[in-house]
């Protein structure tokens, strides 16, 4: 009875072992090396410095902002009616030399933006590679806006100030901003250009890190590393 009773658990084992093999078969499968936690980790950190590296570093150069579509830095919305009122009786060339003192002084701030940034993504954990890796498109930079954003700003406001004391922008914008300010019947404009064109500018980073996110998601080759490629099929 009992030699039945231990060659029938056998076989139940054996039937368990041959099933679960047979789940395990259809699993897909992990080219290399199983991906370890410090791995997630290291492709997050590496997908956000290459974003750093390439979208980034472009804004710092001449004409990074002011070429740029996706960033270039215009006129508060309610003041934008001067812009066209200027190129409407043939001052284009005057209208674009006053964004062009706004978006100048944005390439000068970005250029402090690259320490900060190295340092928040070497604070990435495997909990925060894991919500990001899972997040959406712009799960990353979102990371990053919220570990950056009071520091870049601090940064980056009086770069832009000097900027504009340079050449006496900020004086002249602030006296147009308070007349316009001053006509009945309009909307108030924030008089603190520095402020504004500041806040411009960390938008326009966190615009070309999220490209860069996004290529990486979705377009493998985008994936310029073995770890790339790894981390990032596991979102795929």
């Amino acid at each position: 009875m009992m030699r039945k009773l231990l060659a029938f658990v056998l076989i139940l084992n054996l039937t368990a072992c041959a099933e679960l093999q047979s789940v395990v078969d259809q699993l897909p499968q992990q080219t290399g090396s199983i991906l370890s936690n410090a791995d997630m980790a290291a492709g997050l950190r590496q997908a956000l410095d290459l974003g750093i590296d390439k979208q980034v570093s472009k804004l710092t150069l001449k004409n990074g902002f002011f070429k740029n579509e996706l960033v270039k830095i215009l006129l508060p919305e309610e003041l934008q009616k001067i812009d066209k009122g200027l190129r409407d009786i043939g001052l284009g060339n005057l209208a674009d030399e006053g964004l062009k003192v706004l978006n100048r002084a944005a390439e000068d701030a970005v250029k402090e933006a690259t320490p900060i940034f190295v340092s928040a993504v070497k604070d990435i954990t495997f909990n925060d590679a894991k919500n990001i890796l899972l997040g959406n498109d712009n799960a990353a930079t979102q990371y990053l806006t919220g570990k950056t954003q009071t520091e870049l700003y601090n940064k980056f406001k009086p770069v832009i100030n000097t900027s504009f004391s340079k050449v006496g922008a900020d004086q002249i914008w602030a006296n147009l901003i308070n007349k316009y300010n001053a006509i009945p019947l309009t909307n108030n404009v924030n008089p603190d250009l520095t402020d504004y064109v500041t806040g411009e500018a960390l938008k326009g980073v966190y615009t070309m890190i999220a490209v860069e996110e996004k290529e990486i998601r979705n377009k493998v080759s985008s994936r310029t590393t073995d770890l790339l490629r790894k981390v990032f099929a596991l979102q795929d």
